[in-house]
């Protein structure tokens, strides 16, 4: 009698994954950097410019400016809106902690607002008590890729004399009310860190402004405060996107849009598959799309789930763990737990489960099944 092999264990799901997405579009990347590496142009140049007019054009804006890092996108547009020691520029306290450094390096205070709990952007209902005579800009995340509610924002703003910067780095393409994020506000900082939406091979970032005065300001102080080089009008920065990652960005972006639908069809069946659960998939508001960098569920007992989907080979993500103004980095700033309750509970709350434009939907019905075999008491 013939004895039945085991089976094999399936192959392990990441929670991200750069290199299926490599291999899809290699000769059209390895095509673009063969147009930079004959020219001798490795700084600034044409291929920088001319992805420059191809992501302002597709956020809805007169000008975009390659920037370094998102990190350095934020910290520019700031010091190109004139932020300095004694202002105070108001954001949320669930955010990346590079989003209140940007503040800090320029020697201003970072203000924190709590968020709301449906779809965990900042609580434009909790903005206007936090204002005083010295803030300068409001800094709204559109965390995971959902826009923050932007016209009473923007209400807000004006009604205070009050700039906008769109912390937009995990919303590329994401759209409030028929316009892309990045054309909301004043000015908007984008990432192109490896895995975001949109990512490059490296470092990356970029600025996008429809304001002429604002986009001037900020290319001097990208490049060392030079409108001509050798002469420094101000105190800038060597923050400028290399056009390698430009060439990069500029194949990419024309698959943008089909990628970004991608990530939308694994999040509806990702919903399908989750209902009925103790959890709570991410909701997209109206009149916006949710472009889903992050697939960010609300779990009961959140991090035994996350130990027992890596036992199954399947990766998840724990981010955002501490709230910002709570980090140890902060004390100074006197805040304590409490403060900012709901990012504080979402915070031990929510699971990031795989999420990429390649993710194959029988991989997402295999983190659906080990999900509910999890809250089908797996563990108990």
């Amino acid at each position: 009698m013939s004895k039945i092999a085991p089976s094999a264990p399936a192959d392990p799901i990441p929670a991200e994954d750069l290199t299926r997405q490599y291999a899809q579009i290699r000769a059209e990347i390895h095509a673009a950097i063969d147009r930079v590496l004959p020219s001798g142009k490795y700084t600034l140049g044409p291929v920088l410019e001319e992805f420059e007019h191809q992501f302002a054009a597709y956020c809805g804006t007169t000008s975009a400016i390659g920037i370094s890092s998102g990190t350095a996108a934020l910290q520019l547009a700031l010091a190109g809106m004139g932020v300095g020691p004694g202002d105070e520029v108001i954001t949320q306290a669930n955010t990346y902690v590079a989003t209140a450094f940007a503040v800090s390096y320029l020697g201003a205070t970072p203000v924190f607002v709590d968020v709301d709990a449906k779809y965990g952007n900042l609580d434009v209902g909790a903005l206007e008590a936090r204002i005083t005579p010295r803030t300068r800009v409001i800094l709204p995340v559109h965390l995971y890729g959902q826009p923050v509610d932007m016209d009473p924002l923007r209400k807000v703003a004006d009604r205070h004399g009050l700039k906008v910067l769109e912390d937009a780095s995990h919303a590329h393409g994401a759209v409030y009310k028929g316009r892309r994020t990045g054309s909301l506000g004043d000015a908007a900082a984008f990432s192109f860190y490896p895995s975001k939406v949109l990512g490059a091979y490296g470092d990356a970032g970029s600025i996008v402004t429809s304001d002429p005065g604002l986009e001037h300001r900020i290319r001097v102080l990208r490049y060392m405060g030079q409108e001509v080089k050798h002469t420094h009008l101000v105190i800038g920065y060597q923050e400028r996107l290399d056009p390698l990652q430009a060439a990069v960005l500029g194949v990419k972006l024309r698959h943008l849009d089909t990628w970004i639908e991608q990530r939308r069809a694994i999040a509806r069946r990702y919903g399908e598959l989750l209902k009925g659960l103790p959890l709570r998939i991410p909701a997209e508001a109206p009149d916006c799309r949710h472009v889903y960098y992050l697939y960010t569920i609300h779990a009961e007992r959140r991090d035994e789930l996350a130990t027992f989907l890596a036992e199954q080979g399947i990766g998840s993500q724990l981010i955002y763990r501490t709230p910002v103004p709570l980090q140890p980095c902060y004390e100074h700033l006197g805040y304590k737990p409490g403060d900012f309750p709901v990012a504080e509970r979402l915070a031990g709350e929510l699971l990031n489960l795989p999420m990429f434009p390649e993710l194959r939907l029988d991989e997402v019905e295999r983190v659906a099944a080990a999900v509910r075999a999890f809250y089908a008491g797996a563990r108990r």
